[in-house]
């Protein structure tokens, strides 16, 4: 089993937007294979500063998932209400 830390960084303005395309992208996340669960959390100190943590089967599922043609089009969605690239990390434990 593997953990997937996925953070992000919102745009001004796009707070709203981005809560409502990454709600939808979490719930579509539900019926993949090897998904396991999800959680969204927000920086105490950064409203724009955002967590999405998901628990995978395994890394091949992961990696199934993060290059579909599904997460292309939520994150064709997602990507314009960032400041910039997210940043993904793979844990273990």
């Amino acid at each position: 089993m593997i953990h997937v830390l996925i953070e992000r960084h919102i745009a001004e303005g796009m707070l709203s937007t981005y809560e409502a395309l990454s709600r939808s992208g979490l719930q579509q996340t539900y019926s993949v294979a090897g998904f396991i669960s999800g959680e969204t959390f927000a920086n105490t100190s950064d409203e724009h500063h955002r967590f999405v943590l998901g628990k995978w089967k395994t890394q091949k599922d992961w990696v199934r998932w993060y290059q579909s043609a599904e997460r292309m089009e939520i994150m064709n969605k997602i990507n314009p209400a960032l400041t910039g690239p997210e940043k993904i990390l793979i844990l273990e434990n």
